[in-house]
C-alpha cells in the first residue's frame, strides 16, 4: 500500500499480524493502527498493510458492535 493510500481513519489489514485496524497516523517508517474494538495502537510495516476487503469491513463492524454491546451491558453477556 502506498503512503497516499494510507489515510487517517482508513480500515486496513496488517497482513503480518492478520489484524484489522484503523490508520491513526505514521511514526517514522511505520503506520500506526488501532484495533477495531479500540485499545492500544500498534506499529505496522507499510509493506504489509492493505485496504480491507468488503468481507473484512463487515467482520470489523461485527467485532466492534459485539465489543460495544459487551461494554454497555457491563460484560454480562460477553
Amino acid at each position: 500500500m502506498t503512503e497516499k493510500q494510507q489515510r487517517k481513519g482508513d480500515l486496513v489489514l496488517d497482513t503480518q499480524s492478520n489484524k484489522l485496524g484503523y490508520v491513526m497516523g505514521q511514526e517514522g517508517p511505520y503506520v500506526q493502527l488501532r484495533p477495531v474494538t479500540g485499545g492500544r495502537e500498534w506499529d505496522a510495516d507499510p509493506a504489509h498493510v492493505r485496504a480491507a476487503t468488503s468481507d473484512e469491513r463487515r467482520r470489523a463492524m461485527e467485532e466492534r458492535t459485539r465489543a460495544l454491546n459487551t461494554a454497555s451491558s457491563g460484560g454480562i453477556f460477553g
